[in-house]
């Protein structure tokens, strides 16, 4: 199950603040409360819940989907 919430944590002033991310988008942009920061993500990370919350993006949240890489093995065929 998605966890939808988030306390994301202004690295300038500490303020805190709960919110509820997106299903469908990452956010680039967030822009602090308290102090009027605008926060981006860190090098690598794909949102600012996944550089500064308490729980990362439901992108990151959902389970790798498994799939076989290059061909599986034939059966019924011989050489």
């Amino acid at each position: 199950m998605l966890k939808l919430a988030s306390v994301i944590t202004c690295p300038v002033c500490g303020f805190k603040k709960k919110e509820t991310m997106p299903v469908d988008a990452c956010v680039h942009f967030y822009e602090c409360a308290m102090c009027g920061n605008m926060l981006k993500p860190k090098p690598g990370d794909c949102c600012v819940f996944c550089s500064y919350g308490s729980v990362p993006c439901p992108v990151k949240q959902k389970p790798q989907s498994t799939f076989r890489r290059g061909p599986g093995p034939v059966s019924g065929r011989t050489g």
